[in-house]
C-alpha cells in the first residue's frame, strides 16, 4: 500500500509550553498565566499555547494514516531542541519530508522510519517533534496497509509480545496538586500525583517543609479516600532539581538525608523523586544522580531515583541506564524524535535492570498519546504517563480507553 499524497495541519496541544528558566528564575504564577520575562531563546512570553502539527498520509485505498509532531511542555531547556511552532516547521515537513514518503511503499515501520531519521538539513537531524510525528504517522501507515493494530506491528519487528493486561498509569496534577489527587485516588490510578514541585520557594520550602507536608497530606488522603485497601499507589513525585537548588547537586548526603525523610511520610506507600537535583550538562548530571542513587541504595533509603533532565535523546538514556544513573528512567517521548527510539530505550533499560518510564508531556495531544499506548502495550515498560494535559480526566481517559480497544481487539 503506497502513500499517495500527504498533508499538514496546524494543531495545539493538551497544555502549554513553558520557559522553565525563567520559572526557575522567579516567574510569578497569576492564575494560568505567568508574569515575567521569558529567559529561553524563542519565547515570547514565559507561558505560550503549546502547538502541533498533524501530518496526514493518504494511502492508496482512500484511508487516511496520521500521527502528531509535539514537543515537551519546557522545550528548548535541558539539552532540548528550541520551542515548535507550527509556522516555522509544516514549510520543513513540505519540502524535505513528503517527497520521501509520497509513492513509499508502506510496509516496514522500522525501515520507513529509519530513512526519517537520516534527514539531515543544514548538516542536522530534523526537530525531534518532526521526526516523532512523522513515525507516528508511518506506523499508522504500514498497520493500516496490513490491516493489523499499530502495537502488533512494533511487537512483530522488534520481536516483542503485546501485554495482556492494563500497564500502570501515572497521572499528573500540575499545580493543582490536591483536588486533582483527589480524582486520581477515585479513578484508582496505579501511579500518581506528579505535583509539578518547580520552585523552591512557594512548592519545596526553605527547608523542604511544604513538600514534606504534602507527602504527608497525600497520604493520609490516601488512606482516607481509597475503596479497598488493596489499593497501593506509587508516589511519584517530579521536584524538577529543586531538592539539588536547595541543598546543593553534589551534597549527597543532605539530599539523601531529606529523601529518608520523604520515604517515611509515605509509608506505607512507595516513593519516586524524579529529577532531584539539574546539574550543569549530561555528564555531571549522570554523576550526580548515579552517585546519589548508590547512596540510598547503600543506606536502603526506601526511595527511587527518576532520571529526566539531561536524559533525552535514546543515546542519552543508554548512558544513564550504563550508569545506574536512576533506579528508573522516563523516556521523555517526543524528545526521542523517531518513535522506534521509544522501543529501543523500553527495551535497553530492561536489558539493564532499569526501570522504564515512558513518559512524555503534558504539551502532547491525543493522537500522539494512543500511539505511544500502542508502543507500550508492544515493549511493556514499568509504567505509562496519561497525557495530555493536567486535568487528569482527560489524559487517563485517553491513555486507559486505548489499552482496553487494543486488549478487546486481540481477543
Amino acid at each position: 500500500m503506497k502513500v499517495i499524497k500527504a498533508v499538514c495541519a496546524a494543531g495545539r496541544t493538551g497544555f502549554y509550553f513553558d520557559d522553565q528558566r525563567a520559572i526557575k528564575g522567579g516567574a510569578v504564577a497569576d492564575g494560568s498565566y505567568y508574569r515575567g520575562k521569558p529567559a529561553t531563546p524563542g519565547f515570547s512570553a514565559v507561558r505560550q499555547a503549546g502547538e502541533s502539527i498533524s501530518v496526514l498520509l493518504i494511502l492508496e485505498d482512500g484511508q487516511v494514516a496520521w500521527g502528531d509532531c509535539c514537543a515537551v511542555q519546557y522545550s528548548g531547556c535541558g539539552g532540548r531542541d528550541p520551542l515548535f511552532l507550527a509556522k516555522d516547521f509544516i514549510p520543513v515537513i513540505e519540502e524535505h519530508i513528503f517527497p520521501q514518503l509520497i509513492g513509499a511503499e508502506m510496509d516496514n515501520f522500522r525501515q520507513l522510519a529509519d530513512q526519517v531519521e537520516k534527514i539531515m538539513v543544514e548538516g542536522k537531524q530534523l526537530h525531534t517533534a518532526i521526526r516523532y510525528g512523522v513515525s507516528q504517522a508511518i506506523l499508522d501507515a504500514v498497520a493500516k496497509s496490513k490491516k493489523q493494530q499499530m502495537c502488533e506491528i512494533i511487537a512483530e519487528e522488534y520481536g516483542t509480545s503485546v501485554a495482556d493486561k492494563v500497564l500502570p498509569i501515572f497521572t499528573q496534577s500540575g499545580d493543582d496538586r490536591h483536588s486533582n489527587a483527589d480524582k486520581m485516588i477515585m479513578k484508582q490510578a496505579q501511579v500518581l500525583p506528579h505535583a509539578l514541585i518547580n520552585n523552591v520557594e512557594t512548592k519545596l520550602g526553605k527547608k523542604g517543609e511544604l513538600l514534606l507536608e504534602y507527602v504527608g497530606w497525600l497520604r493520609d488522603r490516601i488512606l482516607e479516600l481509597r475503596l479497598e485497601e488493596t489499593y497501593m499507589p506509587v508516589m511519584h513525585i517530579d521536584v524538577y532539581g529543586t531538592i539539588g537548588q536547595l541543598l546543593g547537586n553534589t551534597n549527597y548526603e543532605a539530599m539523601a538525608d531529606y529523601l529518608a525523610t520523604l520515604g517515611e511520610a509515605a509509608k506505607p506507600f512507595k516513593l519516586r523523586i524524579e529529577g532531584p537535583m539539574d546539574d550543569d550538562g549530561r555528564e555531571k548530571q549522570m554523576i550526580a544522580l548515579s552517585s546519589l542513587t548508590k547512596l540510598l541504595d547503600d543506606r536502603k533509603i526506601p526511595v527511587e531515583l527518576v532520571a529526566d533532565e539531561w536524559c533525552n535523546t535514546l543515546e542519552d538514556i543508554k548512558y544513564f541506564a550504563d550508569n545506574k544513573a536512576g533506579h528508573m528512567i522516563q523516556i521523555k517521548t517526543p524528545d526521542l524524535g523517531g518513535i522506534g527510539n521509544i522501543v529501543e530505550a523500553v527495551l535497553y533499560c530492561k536489558e539493564k535492570g532499569v526501570l522504564a518510564y515512558q513518559g512524555g508531556s503534558c504539551n502532547e495531544t491525543d493522537r500522539s498519546a494512543q500511539v505511544c499506548v500502542h508502543l507500550a502495550m508492544a515493549s511493556q515498560p514499568v509504567q505509562i504517563l496519561a497525557k495530555p494535559g493536567m486535568g487528569v480526566d482527560e489524559g487517563y481517559m485517553i491513555v486507559y480507553n486505548e489499552m482496553q480497544r487494543i486488549l478487546a481487539l486481540r481477543k
